[in-house]
Formats: structure tokens, sequence, C-alpha cells
């Protein structure tokens, strides 16, 4: 299983602080840091020395995303203050969803750059199996968004799982199809 850590955070957050709650979450989530394929942001961010260091320390590539593509990433936890910070209502949750996608289309059922996808109408894409059936790929909240418990806290983070070819839970499981995010069941906010 591939995760994507997204991370949100502020001006002068540490690597510590990054580490600490990634590690915290994938506890959370039963899973542990091998299992991280990716940590992503947003692009206004991406040379934040906390989250480059962290990604570093957790053998990860930082992917950034434009705040535009972000904002069009329907979230089960907008944040009025993210938007005026950065110019999108999600940073954590958005960004791990839209680089889970990004890894689920760039590894295919044939591996990276594998040729058995073709694109889906509804923004997904589709794999076909070994079987002949179709696959979508794509990307689900595993753990929606969390945030530091320590005293002025700086980061917030959430895991999606990026789907490779597998198939997916569906439609009202949390299921991301495009810009669509559908509730998870039992999820927490944790604003």
């Amino acid at each position: 299983m591939s995760l994507v850590v997204g991370v949100g955070a502020r001006r002068g957050v540490t690597a510590r602080e990054v580490c600490d709650l990634v590690a915290a979450v994938l506890r959370e989530a039963g899973r542990g840091p091998g299992d991280v394929v990716a940590l992503a942001t947003v692009a206004a961010k991406a040379g934040e020395p906390g989250l480059v260091e962290a990604a570093a320390r957790l053998g990860v590539p930082l992917r950034a995303h434009p705040a535009d593509v972000l904002a069009r990433v329907r979230v089960p936890h907008p944040s009025d203050a993210a938007l005026a910070a950065t110019g999108t209502p999600s940073v954590a949750e958005a960004a791990a969803l839209a680089e889970a996608v990004a890894v689920a289309r760039t590894t295919g059922p044939d591996g990276p750059g594998g040729t058995g996808r073709t694109s889906g109408t509804d923004g997904a894409d589709r794999a076909d199996g070994a079987d002949g059936a179709d696959r979508l790929t794509g990307g689900e909240l595993l753990v929606p968004k969390r945030r530091s418990a320590s005293p002025g806290a700086r980061v917030t983070c959430a895991v999606a799982v990026a789907y490779r070819g597998e198939r997916l839970p569906p439609e009202g499981s949390g299921y991301h199809r495009g810009d669509a995010v559908f509730d998870l069941p039992g999820a927490v906010s944790n604003r």
C-alpha cells in the first residue's frame, strides 16, 4: 500500500515537528514510514526548510501543488484560515489526495509508466486488469487532517492511499474521484 502524507505548515516549522506528527498519524493508521512514497504540500511552502528536511529524513520526495489546483479538491475539513494564508481552503488533505492521484496515474498495473491505463470520463484513471476487469486508480483519505498537539502548533497533516490499479472501495467510503471526495464513515474533525 502506497501512502502520501499531505502537510500544511506555518513559516518556521521544524523538521522534528513535521516528523513527529507524521509518525503519530501513521501509528494511528497502523502504518509505518516505509509505506510513505511522498510528502505533498502547497507550492508556496515547497521551499520551507522544515518540510524539505522532513522529506529528506523520511527518504521521500516533497511534491508541491499549486494553490488553485488544491482549491478544486473537495475535502472533509476546509479551513478559512488556510484559504486566507495560502489561497486554498485545504493544504494537508487536498495535497495528500492530489498527490495520491498523481502517484496512481504514474504507476499503473504494469509498473511505473505502465501502459495498461486509459483515461476514464469521470476523472479517475481506469486500468485493465489481468482478468479484463476495469480497475480504477486514485486516492482515498486514510487519516483526515490532524494538527500537532504541541503548544503553538505549526503543522497539520493528512494521509491518503494511492491506489495503483487496485480495486477501489465504492463511492461513499471515502473514495476520491477526480475533484470529488466523498465523506469518510466515522471521520472525526480535529480542527
